[in-house]
């Protein structure tokens, strides 16, 4: 039985070169969303059941999803599939009460949140009588909106080109096959989908070497940050999880941040230097979904080497999500795809955002039960507000650059130089001009910070 609910069409505007999109308006649309009752996913490594979500957080995602393309949503529903059909995955009937709701609405497009086999796809499209997505074709369709750089545009069209080369059907009937050799005496040649194959195939081709130009570009980039060793911060997540928004607070950017799924796309990079002095470069990537498709994660796993390479990785949870279980358990299964384990309390913080969202006793409870002995506690923050901000630096510096330490040092009139160094890089408790000319300081430094002072004295005095 399905279980409906009316979308408004308040969306307006259109993306400049969605498949589908009318001059005089937004694409119309219908968004299903199956919920499979004999669909349970496991693990892929301990064969324990995956944590699943609630048909209206799906129904929710999905709206989502089609809305961050701008379509303009006239009906969504979601439907229980007792019994997948092979033909068109949902029975009979619930098709042809579907293809009823796009011909009175005038739907162009039907979003199908569920994988779909292109044979599926082609008997719905024919069914319904408008162009069918499924979650991986719209998710491709707004990694297309999304990009804007060169590497995310090759990306993007990488995993378009992956997605379409088995969805393959033949177009153009006069063109079944094309003539092989020369003259009358030629074979059969190829069928025009063999002859689109192979077109395909080359440009995915070209694509993979200009994208390993890309990666080879990134390593040298990589490499001259390490020859100056500032540690390098990711923050990883659920799409939508204020990832942006934790960006933009951290490093005073100004990177687009809104309530929409996939805001942003291309990485974004800059640095930051921490309270005491501890100078890092953070690195905000793209948001992570459930059941992600296969053809992205390969497509950019230029970009998520970002993620692989930090020296340090925050996962930041929508705290205030009644799934947040269920997307972090998502985010946990693509970083260990990626090779980053996110129980190694050494190299990932769990942070909590949207703590203001919540009222004081789920904000108590919620502490409460993520405090796990086995593992560091969570960091609770609010992006929007910058509550909890502090304590994230803090903590970011202590793993950077060690623990604060307590340290005087009493600088020589011809080491003067190092004063505003210390202020830079340390926080200043006190300083006392002595009668010779010198100055004790008294400060609070990290670790590293005391090694590198340090080492500037000892410079000094042997010079």
């Amino acid at each position: 039985m399905a279980r409906e609910k009316d979308a408004d069409a308040t969306v307006r505007g259109k993306p400049a070169h969605h498949p589908g999109t009318e001059a005089n308006g937004p694409t119309r649309a219908v968004v299903i969303v199956p919920v499979l009752t004999r669909h349970q996913r496991n693990d892929d490594e301990t064969n324990r059941p995956r944590l699943m979500r609630s048909a209206d957080a799906r129904h929710d995602e999905a709206v989502g999803l089609a809305r961050a393309i701008n379509l303009d949503l006239i009906h969504s529903a979601v439907v229980t599939v007792n019994d997948p059909r092979p033909a068109t995955l949902l029975g009979s009937g619930k098709v042809a009460e579907f293809a009823e709701i796009v011909k009175e609405g005038h739907a162009e497009v039907v979003v199908v949140d569920h994988p779909l086999t292109p044979v599926q796809q082609r008997n719905l499209e024919k069914e319904l009588n408008a162009k069918v997505l499924d979650r991986t074709g719209l998710i491709l369709e707004i990694f297309g909106e999304r990009a804007r750089t060169k590497e995310g545009t090759l990306q993007v069209e990488l995993a378009h080109l992956n997605y379409q080369k088995g969805r393959l059907v033949r177009s153009w009937t006069h063109l079944e096959r094309q003539r092989g050799g020369a003259g009358f005496l030629g074979g059969p040649g190829e069928t025009q989908i063999e002859s689109d194959r192979r077109q395909l195939q080359e440009k995915i081709i070209k694509l993979k070497q200009e994208l390993e130009t890309v990666r080879r570009t990134r390593d040298l980039h990589r490499a001259k940050r390490r020859k100056v060793p500032f540690p390098v911060v990711a923050i990883v997540g659920y799409t939508n999880a204020g990832k942006s928004t934790l960006f933009n607070r951290l490093t005073g950017a100004d990177v687009l941040a809104q309530d929409m799924l996939f805001a942003t796309l291309d990485p974004t990079l800059r640095r930051v230097r921490l309270p005491h002095g501890t100078p890092i470069i953070l690195s905000d990537t793209v948001g992570f979904i459930s059941d992600l498709p296969t053809h992205l994660i390969a497509a950019f796993r230029a970009t998520l080497e970002e993620v692989v390479e930090a020296d340090l990785v925050l996962h930041l949870r929508d705290i205030s999500d009644p799934d947040t279980a269920a997307q972090a358990e998502d985010v946990e299964r693509i970083l260990a795809d990626l090779g980053v384990d996110a129980g190694d309390a050494k190299r990932v913080i769990e942070v909590w955002n949207k703590i203001d969202r919540l009222d004081e006793g789920n904000r108590s409870r919620l502490l409460a039960d993520g405090a796990d002995a086995s593992k560091a506690p969570p960091i609770a923050v609010s992006a929007v507000t910058g509550e909890g901000i502090d304590a994230l630096k803090a903590i970011i510096e202590t793993r950077m650059a060690g623990e604060l330490e307590d340290l005087t040092v009493t600088i020589e009139p011809v080491q003067f130089g190092l004063v505003d160094w210390l202020y830079r890089n340390g926080d200043v408790v006190s300083r006392t001009d002595n009668d010779d000319g010198s100055a004790t300081i008294s400060l609070k430094a990290t670790q590293n910070a005391r090694e590198e002072i340090e080492s500037r004295l000892r410079r000094k005095n042997n010079g």
